[in-house]
């Protein structure tokens, strides 16, 4: 069975790839290996990504769990930042809650009912 051609990439020429390596070498010299620059190292990784596309994947899978992880630990702090409740009941006495009768109204068993 033959791949449908949607995920398959067509092979690079070799005078493509030559140049696209030379590309990244002259982005080596200039900028040092790994290039010190932001936009010189994201446009030597975008190079060697097209000579190897498996190496993006790997790139956007780390990028994608570092979000991921990011975003689970800011949404854990504010979690535990904010109190579930203003102040905590027990430090204080305060009784029962205000508007409410109170709930005895006697005992349920009287006379020879009672234990």
């Amino acid at each position: 069975m033959t791949d449908s051609g949607i995920f398959r990439i067509n092979p690079l020429q070799p005078w493509q790839r030559e140049a696209i390596l030379k590309a990244a070498q002259l982005l080596r010299d200039r900028f040092g290996n790994p290039p010190a620059d932001a936009q010189a190292k994201t446009a030597h990784d975008g190079l060697l990504e097209v000579l190897d596309p498996a190496r993006r994947t790997v790139r956007m899978q780390r990028e994608l769990s570092e979000a991921t992880r990011t975003a689970a630990l800011t949404a854990k702090t504010e979690r535990r930042a904010r109190e579930r409740r203003g102040t905590d009941r027990r430090k204080a006495n305060v009784g029962p809650p205000s508007g409410v009768a109170e709930r005895r109204k006697g005992d349920r068993r009287r006379g020879e009912r009672r234990r």
